[in-house]
């Protein structure tokens, strides 16, 4: 561990008071390791920020403990909620790795991750499982539609895929560089195409000065491998639809949803993006809310500059 001065400790443990406050919006308490990985704005290795934990200068008072689980002030109780929330999570990661396993056997499809709540191990008893896929470039509505099929089919058996996030890889760098933004990407867990998803995170290297630690994803999971049946059925797709019958269809399909979505593109706080390289459908985006409460929260701990 490094040694460091007393304003250094200070400025760490005003980015843990920070950290601790953003996530106390989604009713999430944290470990002293998630502090570390998702510290707003401050490079600070695990150690440093346990040290100020245990022997706080500034922080003291200013948060609570619950066993491992550290906490606004006042805000204990989410940590019981955190925990049923854990058991609730565990029964999705099982058919949401079957999803991503027939999601990668799709055509053009190139990278797949598990993102929102369940990424987090947060997800209440009848949550969606939220999914980001990128897909090759000029097939970005047509593998939407495809994987929109999945959609009645976890329906037959209670579980409800979201496909709310579609890019091809020509858009790789987000266009919104906020602190939500950055925290929904580096939440989010990929579990096919590890390699886009290293090409996403380092053309993104916007996110270094808003979440300087979080380098990777906190959470590792074994990349989903199709087998060969799976690559047999994406080979064969691809080469059916890659040429001038996967043109029309995709421009027809675009036309028909850009039609469909166009009254909910003047929501508030819609943060949707729908054109040929992109399908966000955030069209009640949390991320203006979320800055809002955030702000507030910093006025009222006299941490706003």
């Amino acid at each position: 561990m490094v040694s460091l001065g007393g304003d250094q400790h200070i400025v760490i443990e005003q980015a843990i008071l920070k950290t601790v406050l953003y996530s106390d919006l989604f009713d999430y308490p944290l470990t002293s390791d998630e502090i570390a990985h998702y510290l707003i704005e401050v490079p600070a290795d695990a150690d440093s920020v346990r040290d100020r934990l245990r022997y706080p200068i500034w922080l003291d008072g200013q948060i609570a403990r619950v066993d491992r689980f550290i906490t606004a002030p006042g805000r204990e109780s989410i940590v019981a909620r955190r925990l049923d929330r854990l058991s609730s999570s565990d029964r999705l990661w099982k058919p949401a790795r079957r999803f991503v396993l027939i999601l990668a056997a799709l055509p053009f499809v190139r990278m797949v991750g598990i993102t929102g709540a369940l990424a987090m191990d947060n997800c209440a008893v009848d949550d969606d499982i939220d999914v980001m896929i990128v897909t090759a470039t000029r097939r970005v509505w047509l593998t939407r539609a495809l994987s929109v099929a999945l959609v009645y089919l976890g329906k037959i058996f209670g579980d409800t895929l979201c496909p709310n996030y579609v890019i091809s890889e020509n858009a790789l760098l987000l266009e919104t560089r906020t602190l939500f933004a950055a925290h929904e990407f580096m939440q989010m867990v990929p579990l096919y195409g590890l390699d886009v998803y290293a090409r996403m995170r380092s053309l993104n290297n916007w996110i270094d000065s808003l979440l300087p630690n979080a380098h990777s994803p906190l959470r590792s999971e074994p990349e989903i491998q199709s087998g060969s049946f799976g690559r047999t059925v994406k080979r064969l797709g691809e080469w059916l639809l890659s040429g001038s019958i996967g043109d029309r269809l995709e421009a027809w399909e675009m036309n028909r949803k850009l039609k469909k979505f166009q009254p909910q593109l003047d929501w508030p706080d819609s943060n949707a993006i729908l054109d040929q390289d992109h399908v966000k459908g955030h069209f009640q985006d949390y991320g203006g809310p979320v800055t809002r409460l955030y702000e507030n929260k910093l006025k009222e701990f006299q941490l706003s500059d």
